[in-house]
């Protein structure tokens, strides 16, 4: 099955974490009690975004699994960082031109690095719980009619 080489989802997860992060835009201060980095959900809403799909639990894990063990991303306590490398990975991809961000990204993966085996698992209810937050999210907020105000004197 590959499990040596990188796979289209390891970079699909991979372009979700940086999309999702703001490529560095979001860094938050040493100071502030917001930690850096992006929740399950945001990955989530931004994969579907790029496929018009959410990953699934497992594609997720050993893509998270591969990606943390080469030294790309990291994952503490629920929050997703993409590391300096994987950063330097992400500014140094080459222009996509007729391919996809994701193919491009899974190009350069299989040419400067090596897929990890990193000891981190996502547990069915923390997936089901992230796709039921990004489900809510996504739905419309009923817009509220400007003739339905009082007026105010």
């Amino acid at each position: 099955m590959g499990e040596n080489r990188w796979q289209w989802a390891d970079a699909w997860i991979f372009v979700s974490l940086v999309i999702a992060s703001g490529a560095g835009r979001h860094r938050r201060a040493a100071s502030s009690r917001r930690p850096e980095g992006v929740r399950l959900a945001d990955v989530l809403s931004t994969a579907d975004h790029l496929n018009r799909a959410l990953p699934e639990r497992r594609e997720i894990e050993v893509a998270v699994r591969r990606l943390v063990g080469a030294g790309l991303v990291s994952v503490t306590d629920g929050w997703f960082r993409i590391t300096p490398d994987g950063e330097r990975l992400w500014r140094t991809r080459p222009n996509a031109g007729l391919a996809t961000t994701v193919d491009t990204v899974q190009g350069a993966l299989i040419r400067r690095h090596t897929p990890g085996d990193a000891d981190w698992h996502l547990c069915e209810a923390e997936h089901a719980a992230a796709v039921q937050e990004y489900v809510v999210r996504s739905i419309p907020m009923p817009r509220r009619s400007p003739e339905n105000r009082a007026h105010q004197d």
